[in-house]
């Protein structure tokens, strides 16, 4: 029992959010989801998720790879 506590203390934050009805209602609709906490989960894992290939997409704009380097980014995968 201390170790699920501790769990919930650890890994989890109880959040009270004011939300529009229709926003929460939409978000469940588009995640499938069949509770609310579940819905803005996945909602807020994908937008963390898409923010994080923007910025991806940052750096390889200032660092793009081109295809003259392919025989080098074979040995860099083969090397993973």
């Amino acid at each position: 029992m201390t170790d699920t506590i501790i769990h919930r203390i650890l890994y989890r934050m109880k959040v009270t959010a004011i939300i529009q009805d229709e926003l929460i209602k939409n978000v469940k609709a588009y995640t499938q989801s069949s509770t609310v906490t579940e819905a803005i989960t996945i909602a807020l894992k994908d937008w963390v998720d898409l923010y994080n290939i923007k910025e991806l997409n940052k750096q390889i704009i200032k660092n793009p790879i081109f295809m003259d380097e392919s025989k080098k980014i074979r040995e860099i995968n083969r090397s993973l």
